[in-house]
């Protein structure tokens, strides 16, 4: 078996969610030993395309016809493509008319929650769906006591800050604007945000969020992973105020480093993600105000291990043996979900 993962616009999307997903999907075959390839003009059995552009659909008719299994992963939907960019509402119901037209030419449909997986049949559409967690690389990510005190060094922060981190693109959709409201409401503690994307194709609404003053707020825009572990390891408090997800790769980094987490109750999270389990949810921004206090001055139980045992459930040693078994499945001209 040799599996083509084809990704249109990979550098494009190499500093977001979808790219590091792609990633964990290389390692994941290399760990389970499954041969892989990257180009399309090399031979392959089946085809798993991460991304909804036109060369992909191309692709996929072209795979089709020539006898090849696709396997379509829907890492986006309707629903998390809005409040992305300006002018994103506006086109979200053409965008999801593509987006059925592109899935539907695979042989089977991955993504990566129940949450999306029951967005998609919402679509109407027929062909298996199977939920697999996008994961993460849990060792990379468990804290790192000398990454942490270099982040604070590196950053210029005191050994008694503390410090809440986000991570996300510059969009609305992933809660900035909350993020930034807190920051103003809550002096007396460190605000950082890893990510970027350009600010030319946000709302004005953003740039000015991404622009605010304040010395309690910094925005780093994008660093390599190994500063990011660094900061899970050095944070007093991961924040997640994201309104909408199909899963939400950081915050499983951020219970892989066992840094208390905060997050939006939103449905995608329901079912995995507890609230005073394994982590602490908030419904507005009255609630993420007080749970930030309580969590930071020591007044509610500590979650971190239940958060970790989360997060290794989520390993990509584990996430590639479920796609293995959705790709043999697939070549033996199995239908079913998995």
């Amino acid at each position: 078996m040799k599996v083509l993962l084809y990704t249109e616009n990979e550098k494009m999307i190499s500093k977001s969610g979808l790219g590091k997903a792609i990633k964990h999907q290389m390692n994941a075959l290399k760990e389970n030993n499954i041969e892989y390839t990257t180009n399309p003009k090399d031979d392959y059995d089946i085809v798993h395309i991460n991304f909804y552009g036109p060369k992909s659909y191309m692709l996929a008719k072209k795979a089709r016809k020539m006898g090849k299994k696709v396997i379509y992963h829907a890492h986006s939907t309707e629903e998390d493509f809005r409040n992305s960019f300006i002018f994103s509402n506006a086109v979200a119901p053409l965008f999801k008319k593509w987006l059925i037209k592109c899935y539907t030419l695979g042989d089977h449909i991955l993504t990566p929650t129940p949450y999306s997986k029951k967005l998609l049949k919402g679509y109407g559409i027929k062909i298996p769906i199977t939920d697999i967690s996008n994961g993460i690389d849990v060792k990379f990510f468990e804290k790192n006591e000398e990454l942490g005190k270099k982040f604070r060094r590196d950053f210029g922060y005191k050994d008694t800050d503390k410090i809440i981190m986000g991570v996300g693109l510059y969009i609305e959709r992933k809660g900035i604007l909350d993020f930034v409201e807190l920051a103003k409401r809550l002096k007396e503690y460190k605000f950082i945000w890893f990510g970027y994307s350009p600010l030319k194709a946000s709302p004005k609404k953003i740039r000015k969020a991404v622009n605010t003053k304040l010395d309690n707020l910094y925005f780093a825009g994008y660093v390599e992973p190994e500063v990011l572990r660094g900061a899970y390891s050095g944070c007093d408090l991961y924040l997640f105020p994201t309104l909408e997800e199909t899963e939400g790769i950081p915050i499983m980094e951020a219970l892989a480093a066992k840094i208390p987490s905060l997050i939006r109750d939103i449905p995608v999270f329901d079912g995995w993600l507890k609230d005073k389990v394994n982590v602490y949810k908030a419904k507005d921004l009255d609630d993420f105000e007080v749970k930030i206090k309580r969590i930071l001055e020591g007044e509610l139980p500590d979650l971190k291990e239940a958060g970790y045992s989360l997060a290794q459930t989520r390993d990509i040693k584990i996430v590639g043996k479920k796609l293995i078994d959705v790709y043999k499945n697939v070549l033996e001209g199995g239908n079913n979900e998995l």
